[in-house]
């Protein structure tokens, strides 16, 4: 898939910006639910893991789609998994399970990786209503942890 203004072939999902930076918000979703009572292990905490997870496998499945609007589809899903995220821990805030200053990194990720997807959906749209087709190399799963 080319990529931006500078028409480099993207080579897996992992080179998108967005895919990086859920990543992250995966990391401190992990750690923040270390810090959830264990009685949430299958509740809040099991909610959030699932939530952050499904924002990277979105962003995965939108990247091997075939065309644009497929690609804007799956990038929406994975930006409303973001919200979810959020939501999570608004409400771990609000039953007091978990402090604003615990959850401050998570919302900053939550919303860089959402804005981030609002560009992928933008481009992608403007891409199909262009008429252009993704190119694709070879993924290169190899290449990455």
């Amino acid at each position: 898939m080319l990529c931006g203004t500078f028409n480099q072939v993207m080579e897996s999902f992992l080179d998108l910006e967005a895919a990086q930076s859920a990543l992250e918000l995966v990391e401190e979703i992990y750690v923040l639910c270390t810090k959830l009572p264990k009685e949430e292990l299958y509740g809040l905490s099991s909610q959030l893991k699932n939530a952050s997870t499904s924002i990277v496998a979105n962003i995965a499945e939108g990247f091997g789609r075939y065309t644009y609007k497929d690609k804007a589809s799956r990038y929406v899903i994975a930006r409303g998994e973001c919200t979810e995220v959020v939501a999570h821990l608004v409400v771990a805030v609000r039953v007091k399970m978990l402090s604003q200053e615990d959850t401050a990194r998570a919302h900053a990720l939550a919303d860089k990786t959402g804005r981030l997807l609002s560009g992928l959906i933008s481009s992608s749209r403007a891409r199909q209503r262009k008429g252009e087709r993704p190119k694709y190399s070879i993924p290169q799963y190899s290449n990455h942890p």
